[in-house]
């Protein structure tokens, strides 16, 4: 075992040479010299006994270069092949960010318990008999306050105003 590290030991200043050589990155020769180490550590037993060890290693290093270029080449087809298939452009996000405020406005604008309510189902994820719990109210009043939430928003995002509260006799709460 000796005999082969100080073999291998000899010969990894010309791998490193010959992998810079390849590479021209210091890094990634390194990197190469490593692999065809380990590479030939494996496959010690096909180095036949009149073989060059220095030529035989040179090989491997050759062939892990080439391995990682072939590879480094499919990745880059693959990427261009999925870029190809996703939008090239996107609309700019300002006006979204200026709609996204603008709806945030309407939901600060809608009565404390309709913020409330919707808050703790859509934003808190709670579920409706949670929510009336945590709010101390009948689930029917929280179920009454998301759904005029949920009304006024929707009429806010068509550019229509409010729906008004209607009483059972009829009238608008307004009237009375």
């Amino acid at each position: 075992m000796s005999n082969e590290s100080d073999s291998l030991a000899r010969e990894l200043p010309a791998l490193r040479r010959f992998a810079l050589a390849l590479t021209r990155d210091p890094s990634e020769a390194e990197d190469l010299v490593q692999e065809a180490l380990l590479r030939g550590h494996e496959r010690r037993r096909s180095l036949r006994g009149g073989a060059q060890l220095k030529s035989w290693l040179f090989s491997i290093l050759k062939n892990c270069f080439l391995d990682g270029r072939r590879s480094v080449k499919a990745r880059r087809i693959r990427e261009a092949e999925i870029a190809s298939l996703s939008e090239q452009s996107f609309d700019a996000p300002q006006e979204a960010t200026v709609r996204l405020g603008q709806l945030r406005g309407a939901f600060l604008e809608l009565p404390v318990e309709q913020r409330e309510a919707l808050s703790l189902i859509a934003l808190e994820g709670l579920s409706y008999a949670e929510a009336a719990r945590v709010a101390d109210i009948p689930l029917g009043t929280l179920m009454s306050r998301v759904a005029r939430a949920r009304a006024a928003l929707r009429a806010f995002e068509a550019g229509q105003p409010a729906p008004s509260l209607r009483l059972i006799g009829g009238r608008d709460a307004h009237e009375s």
